[in-house]
């Protein structure tokens, strides 16, 4: 049973928001202050002098909101207690994060990484299954809906006729070109299964100009950020992709999952967030040419997510109740069997 904590001054959701459980978890930092190391412990200090220790053992990830001062002598506890910090600027746009160097590292593994992406099929394959799995649940999410007071019938239509093209492509430019032609549809039926007058016609990511795409984007980096910690947790190295191009200074790996696990966590979290009313148009603020959250509704997000992340299913194969979040580490795991050669990788698809 999870017990929900707010720790600040009294019992406001300004300062850190975790979950009480026996794993370790998520802390999200929303005022400015500094971070600093206090014996075992992460303190955090904010301007008006307020302090709260968090015991390093109960960590998995920091996600940093507010204006943090910190200095190499955390980076280097962070470091060792292997947790990840998660940096995201004032308007709430995710920047980048610290990852403690790789200890769970395997050569044998890297070259067999190297290879998937280095042989053009093998990587191909592999593109093939992570779009299958992505535009699988994508067409969950409308079978969902349809019927629910909304006819969808269409939609589900040509979703499925552009999923049955995926397995003749032949080139990763033309998957990706499927994808978007799939998401396009989707992106459509949105106005139909969203209850709020939100008029969203189509993806834009830089900068986002509405509500739908402030709050993908934000919603789409926190499941960005999960997918990597969970690969640092494996031995795969989160910089080499095979659906995504790998570049400089991003870890592209993390994109390759999180297009997997996109439909199930955020694009639900915010059907649900907008249809419950909890988020709507009054949350937003316009800056020049883009739209962005104000902090009462990012703290409202990151609750809803962390939930969504601590919710477990029984899981067909391993016949046990597994949460949200470990089923990113489960798909890092399938990836590294098929990666060596002893099963051939399916993406995660919803069954429920």
């Amino acid at each position: 049973m999870l017990e929900k904590r707010y720790v600040q001054n009294v019992h406001t959701t300004n300062f850190v928001l975790f979950e009480e459980s026996d794993m370790n978890r998520n802390y999200y930092i929303f005022k400015s202050g500094t971070l600093q190391r206090k014996d075992n412990s992460i303190r955090v200090v904010t301007e008006d002098k307020i302090k709260k220790d968090i015991p390093c053992e109960t960590v998995s990830d920091l996600y940093v909101f507010g204006e943090i001062n910190l200095n190499t002598k955390l980076l280097n506890f962070l470091a060792q207690k292997e947790i990840l910090l998660h940096v995201f600027n004032y308007y709430g746009f995710y920047s980048g994060s610290f990852s403690p160097r790789d200890k769970n590292v395997s050569g044998f593994l890297l070259v067999k990484q190297v290879g998937h992406y280095s042989e053009y099929e093998k990587r191909l394959m592999l593109a093939k299954k992570f779009i299958d799995a992505a535009s699988y649940n994508i067409y969950r999410n409308v079978r969902y809906y349809n019927g629910r007071g909304v006819n969808l019938e269409g939609v589900l239509k040509e979703i499925a006729l552009l999923r049955e093209k995926l397995n003749r492509t032949n080139s990763i430019e033309e998957l990706m070109g499927i994808e978007g032609n799939i998401r396009k549809k989707y992106y459509e039926s949105w106005n139909d299964i969203i209850k709020q007058n939100v008029n969203f016609t189509k993806r834009i990511k830089h900068p986002p100009e509405n509500m739908i795409n402030t709050l993908l984007s934000f919603a789409n980096s926190l499941v960005y950020t999960t997918a990597l910690a969970e690969i640092y947790k494996t031995q795969l190295n989160p910089t080499v992709s095979y659906l995504h191009e790998p570049g400089v200074a991003r870890f592209s790996l993390s994109l390759d999952i999180a297009e997997i696990f996109k439909p199930l966590i955020a694009e639900r979290m915010i059907f649900s967030l907008l249809n419950k009313n909890m988020i709507s148009e009054d949350d937003f603020e316009k800056e020049s040419n883009y739209l962005y959250l104000k902090e009462s509704a990012r703290k409202i997000i990151v609750e809803e997510y962390d939930k969504r992340l601590q919710r477990t299913i029984k899981h067909k194969e391993l016949n046990r109740d597994v949460s949200y979040r470990y089923l990113f580490r489960l798909e890092c795991y399938k990836l590294i069997k098929h990666l060596t050669e002893e099963k051939e990788y399916e993406g995660f698809k919803i069954w429920w």
